[in-house]
């Protein structure tokens, strides 16, 4: 039993940092929080789906044009909307939550719903270690963390494009007097963030099916990583999947499964309440900026 949760506690810590990349990385860089990024993940299964099932698409074609189509309204969303209201975080947040509210709901009334909706896993079958049997598809979501966490921190470091970021997430003002473009950086930025959460949605959904109310909670999820590791670090990021993602776990294993998503509202009050800037945000608190 014991081993079977640390396994799968595991699995459910690199779905969660899966979920929260995206999220981060926008707000890291262009410090736009990106709360249509539920609807991102859920558009991106349902594109794979219709690719798949309707226009006869192949599995991995259909994959790879759902990322594309996910950055790309990541394009849309920040030059069409925040390039607008830019500077203003709360006109922000409302404007891109209306949005991901609008996107998910009409996925709802062209009656996207029911079980029917799902992807196939990457390769099916199961393997065991010791005496808990573990499917590859959760190892593939645990592998692509992994990857995607390196792949990252490689671009960011080692990468003109990625150099660029940290600039602009680091200083604007001064970024831009070495001739780098904030909005183009913003808009990369945006696509960027919303390609992760296609990346995660494909990887994730074949786990279970497609439904609307799950854009919500990966909305809640990644908000509870983010704000518990703190927004724009990315070793707050893994941390707190690390932390929610093996918390959810015991709780599923020894209490009840519908208390799952209880844990990350019950981080994110914590949190707020005892450390509001997250456990390893660069954010100053009010008492530290007095």
């Amino acid at each position: 039993m014991l081993l079977g949760t640390l396994i799968y506690g595991f699995v459910n810590s690199a779905i969660l940092a899966l979920l929260a990349m995206g999220f981060n990385l926008t707000f890291g860089i262009s410090g736009v929080a990106n709360f249509a990024y539920g609807a991102v993940y859920i558009f991106s299964g349902f594109s794979a789906w219709i690719l798949l099932n309707t226009l006869g698409v192949p599995y991995l074609l259909a994959v790879l044009v759902a990322i594309v189509l996910a950055a790309l309204m990541g394009l849309a969303i920040y030059y069409g909307v925040i390039l607008r209201i830019k500077g203003m975080p709360l006109s922000e947040v409302m404007a891109t939550f209306g949005l991901g509210l609008a996107i998910m709901e009409l996925f709802r009334y062209f009656d996207f719903v029911g079980f029917r909706y799902t992807l196939p896993v990457f390769i099916d079958g199961s393997f065991s270690i010791g005496d808990v049997y573990i499917d590859y598809q959760r190892m593939i979501i645990a592998l692509i963390a992994v990857a995607l966490t390196l792949g990252l921190y490689l671009f960011t470091n080692h990468s003109r494009v990625g150099l660029a970021f940290r600039a602009i997430a680091q200083d604007e003002r001064t970024a831009l007097t070495f001739g780098i473009d904030a909005d183009l950086v913003g808009g990369l930025s945006m696509a960027l963030g919303c390609a992760l959460a296609a990346i995660a949605a494909v990887v994730i959904l074949p786990l279970g099916t497609i439904a609307v109310e799950g854009g919500y909670e990966v909305l809640i999820n990644a908000l509870a990583v983010c704000i518990v590791g703190g927004l724009g670090s990315t070793v707050g990021i893994l941390v707190a999947s690390v932390l929610i993602g093996y918390s959810q776990t015991f709780t599923a294993n020894y209490l009840e499964p519908h208390w799952m998503m209880l844990v990350s509202l019950i981080a994110i009050a914590i949190v707020l309440i005892v450390k509001p800037s997250g456990l390893f945000s660069h954010q100053k608190e009010l008492e530290e900026r007095i």
